[in-house]
């Protein structure tokens, strides 16, 4: 016994035992609860120099074409080992054309594609400033360009005199 209390029963410390055991679950319950709606702690950033990429940052950034870097460029065709296919004894052959003559028509074909792309390719590349066309009009320093039939816009090549000077389809003199 201490002074001035009297001394406790076993069943009586057993009760406040279990009582403290209860209101510390229901404590720690409730601090728990309370931290998982708690904004999470921002942590201290990372200083290393080498930055984590994500997958996609990564595959959009790979060279894909690093070993020939110049394959899609405009005229790389000519560099490519491409060639037609041969005539063979089961190949297709249009009926009333010999073999020799279908190659030959295939022939005629396939150089004219070649020049015509080799005609493109020469003029890949060759745009018109326009700020060589702004001057050469005179768009800085009059409005003269305005005041013309076309505006200042360029016009097309015909094949035909449009002027009405003269008409070269009408070689017609009357004469049977």
């Amino acid at each position: 016994e201490q002074a001035g209390r009297p001394a406790l029963s076993c069943k009586e410390v057993n009760i406040s035992t279990e009582t403290m055991k209860t209101q510390t679950v229901i404590a720690a319950a409730l601090i728990g609860s309370a931290a998982a709606f708690a904004p999470e702690q921002a942590g201290r950033p990372a200083t290393s120099l080498s930055e984590k990429k994500s997958i996609a940052s990564t595959i959009f950034g790979m060279d894909l074409f690093a070993p020939v870097s110049d394959q899609n460029d405009y005229g790389a065709r000519n560099k490519k080992n491409l060639s037609q296919g041969k005539i063979g004894s089961n190949s297709y052959v249009p009926n009333g054309l010999s073999a020799a003559e279908y190659n030959a028509i295939r022939d005629k074909e396939t150089a004219k594609k070649k020049a015509n792309y080799d005609k493109n390719v020469a003029k890949a590349g060759k745009f018109l400033d326009y700020t060589k066309f702004y001057l050469e009009r005179g768009t800085d320093t009059s409005e003269s360009w305005f005041k013309s039939v076309t505006r200042g816009h360029r016009m097309a090549k015909t094949k035909f005199d449009w002027s009405g000077k003269s008409d070269p389809q009408k070689n017609y003199d009357g004469k049977a």
